[in-house]
């Protein structure tokens, strides 16, 4: 029997490096864009916009990722500086930016359940790990401040622009043999990689 049981997505989790690193906790403080009206939580990929600003993330099956936001700090409505597990929607102003803790290594791997669609866990196999597969964007809880983005197998397979690759399946969550309902991923079009720039 599986320990621990993942009944839901919680969005993507720094596991490790792709040469076998442990996560040492090394994140990149980015601004994010002063307005910008939608909550980032803890587990939601994002990206660096035209302004130079962090924005969420809002590609499932395209488009360039800059890493993923670990929570954040902010200035509250009674002036105070929070740290916070996710970035509230409009807490960043041009007077008081709020700025996300970033995992932006290229080279980072995280785990991440997997969905058939929403927040419906699915499962996979050994056989997906090497695909390309999209990221479903659920919307995460202002209660704990954690993501419930996930990936799904439907319209996985070898397009180059899919955002996320399977590096492995996570043992230890497993439900039957070759059946895993989380697996290792790292950044497909990672936005460092992007060589035409923002």
């Amino acid at each position: 029997m599986a320990y621990p049981t993942v009944s839901a997505p919680y969005g993507l989790k720094p596991v490790n490096s792709l040469d076998g690193k442990p996560y040492a906790g090394a994140i990149r403080q980015i601004p994010v864009a002063a307005g910008f009206a939608t909550a980032i939580f803890n587990g939601d990929t994002v990206l660096i916009g035209s302004d130079g600003y962090l924005v969420k993330s809002t590609t499932t099956n395209s488009g360039n990722i800059v890493g993923v936001c670990l929570g954040g700090q902010y200035v509250n409505s009674s002036g105070q500086t929070v740290q916070g597990q996710y970035i509230p929607a409009s807490a960043s102003t041009s007077a008081n930016p709020a700025y996300a803790y970033v995992v932006d290594d290229q080279q980072a791997l995280f785990k991440v359940a997997v969905v058939t669609s929403g927040t419906t866990m699915g499962t996979a196999s050994r056989a997906d790990v090497g695909s390309n597969v999209p990221l479903v964007l659920n919307a995460g809880s202002t209660v704990t401040g954690d993501s419930a983005f996930a990936v799904t197998l439907t319209g996985a397979g070898t397009t180059a622009t899919i955002p996320v690759r399977v590096i492995d399946v996570v043992p230890e969550t497993a439900t039957a043999a070759d059946t895993y309902v989380e697996l290792l991923v790292k950044i497909n079009t990672h936005q460092y990689n992007n060589t035409t720039g923002v």
